[in-house]
């Protein structure tokens, strides 16, 4: 007996189609697995049999054959471990087999016949609506989150019994128990607010204008100064995300199984600080099994990286080509696997090992000791910073408020906002979305600029020593700074204003 089951591997945050063949025949007993499968999925087969066996249902001492085609895509992972066993079992006739041509099926067994969630559920139900699938068979575990897909019946089983039962019945307990549940959400944990930062007025101003151009932000300066209780407020500012964006994201923590079980989409952007140990792997993504690193799980949020200089340098030179090309390209044996990185990377560090350079009175370290340990952080990664901003000490009258009201994040968000949608509509036909993202050809369009105001440039790129990146991005931050004031054209005073967020190599590094 002969038939075939649809289902899906997940490859990046895409899913790719798979049929899994089963054919049961006389002749010499054997059980075969073939369909360029990897270590994981050949061991479905033990699984399976002793699955079934504890089911109550022998495996045959017949030929089994059990195909996972197209033969070109490696197979990974142990959501096949369901496909095949449905598939066994309709080619043994234990089930009917005439209603599955519109089923996806995933999901892993266990020995004792209970099916156990997957990673990587959003993709392949996503992937299962965009092609016409009808109903989608998983686990009990992913139910909520395979019910974030509109259009498709999620049909949830917890044992070989409830998928028996359903192929049978057309019906499972597990689906009217699942059903009462579907009705809980998730708790939303509220947002730090800049009101709560005293002083610093540069510093949230230097926020404000990364995060309304979606541009990347460096923070040096003195310990203890406000650089990371800035950016744990950056979020509170970051205007609400697009329903494409949701999906995006949510596919990423599918992937990652990271992906809370909370009866929709991932509504609020990332926010990911990874501790200064964590290895370019873990950065960028891979594994033996790829998946997003924490450049992908930043996708549409920020990516923190405090204590900048204490990070390995091999990791932060992962960082370079994402932050140009919004994208992470993983090149394995088993394939290329793509993952988006489209983050705004916030990074905080001291100006020395003791933190109080250049205030000679408090810092002894020598030049060559501060050239050492701002050399930990390459000169490549800092020209692609399109904002640095000095953080200094503040007063005891600063620090303890003095009666003065701090403006709340809602306030600045609204002005983001605004920002946000004069960039939407000037960039309806570039198909990108924030100034950050501007091709170097279209600058010129985008920011027009008379014979004074390029005279202006000219002394500022030549006294600074910029490179033709560094000049690119403060043109960038320039327009952000007039969209942010709602003015049509780039004017001296946003030039101005750029330039001081330009990166400090001639007050800061050289000078070491």
């Amino acid at each position: 007996m002969y038939s075939i089951v649809s289902t899906a591997i997940v490859h990046g945050i895409d899913s790719i189609p798979v049929q899994v063949e089963a054919d049961v025949s006389n002749g010499m007993p054997y059980f075969e697995m073939v369909g360029f499968l990897g270590a994981e999925v050949k061991e479905a087969k033990e699984r399976v049999r002793t699955a079934l066996r504890n089911a109550g249902y022998l495996l045959p001492a017949k030929r089994i054959t059990v195909n996972l085609s197209p033969a070109g895509v490696r197979k990974s992972g142990s959501a096949f471990d369901l496909p095949i066993t449905v598939a066994l079992m309709a080619a043994l006739e234990i089930v009917p087999k005439e209603n599955m041509a519109d089923i996806l099926v995933v999901g892993e067994i266990g020995l004792n016949g209970q099916v156990q969630p997957v990673r990587g559920i959003l993709p392949a139900i996503f992937g299962a609506a965009e092609r016409g699938f009808l109903k989608c068979m998983v686990p009990a575990g992913n139910y909520r989150e395979a019910c974030v897909v509109p259009g498709i019946e999620i049909i949830p089983v917890s044992s070989l019994f409830s998928v028996i039962s359903y192929f049978k019945t057309k019906k499972t307990e597990d689906a009217e128990k699942k059903t009462e549940e579907s009705g809980k959400c998730a708790f939303k944990a509220e947002q730090p607010d800049f009101a709560e930062l005293h002083g610093q007025g540069m510093l949230k101003r230097a926020c404000e204008v990364a995060v309304a151009g979606m541009h990347n932000l460096l923070m040096v300066g003195p310990p203890g100064t406000g650089k990371t209780m800035a950016a744990k407020r950056i979020p509170s500012i970051l205007p609400p995300m697009s329903r494409k964006e949701q999906i995006e994201l949510s596919k990423i923590y599918s992937v990652c199984g990271l992906f809370e079980e909370r009866g929709d989409l991932l509504d609020i952007r990332p926010f990911r600080a990874p501790h200064h140990t964590v290895t370019p792997q873990g950065l960028s993504g891979g594994g033996c099994i790829p998946k997003p690193g924490e450049i992908s799980l930043a996708h549409h949020g920020v990516l923190f990286l405090d204590e900048l200089t204490e990070f390995r340098k091999e990791a932060l030179e992962a960082l370079r080509q994402p932050m140009e090309e919004r994208q992470v390209q993983l090149v394995r044996t088993g394939g290329n696997y793509r993952y988006p990185a489209d983050f705004m990377l916030v990074a905080a560090m001291n100006p020395c090992a003791c933190g109080n350079y250049p205030d000679r009175q408090k810092c002894s370290c020598s030049r060559r000791e501060i050239a050492r340990y701002l050399g930990r952080v390459s000169k490549p990664l800092i020209d692609r910073m399109d904002l640095c901003v000095w953080v200094t000490r503040l007063s005891y009258e600063e620090v303890t408020g003095a009666g003065k009201k701090e403006e709340c994040s809602e306030n600045i968000r609204k002005r983001v906002e605004a920002a946000w949608q004069i960039q939407r509509e000037r960039y309806r036909e570039g198909g990108f979305l924030h100034n950050s993202e501007i091709p170097a050809g279209q600058l010129e369009a985008y920011c027009m600029l008379d014979r004074k105001k390029k005279q202006y440039l000219k002394q500022i790129y030549t006294s600074l020593d910029l490179s033709a990146r560094a000049y690119h991005k403060l043109l960038k931050v320039a327009r952000t700074i007039a969209d942010l004031e709602e003015s049509k054209e780039v004017e001296l005073r946003h030039l101005n204003e750029a330039v001081c967020y330009r990166n400090p190599e001639p007050k800061f590094w050289e000078q070491a």
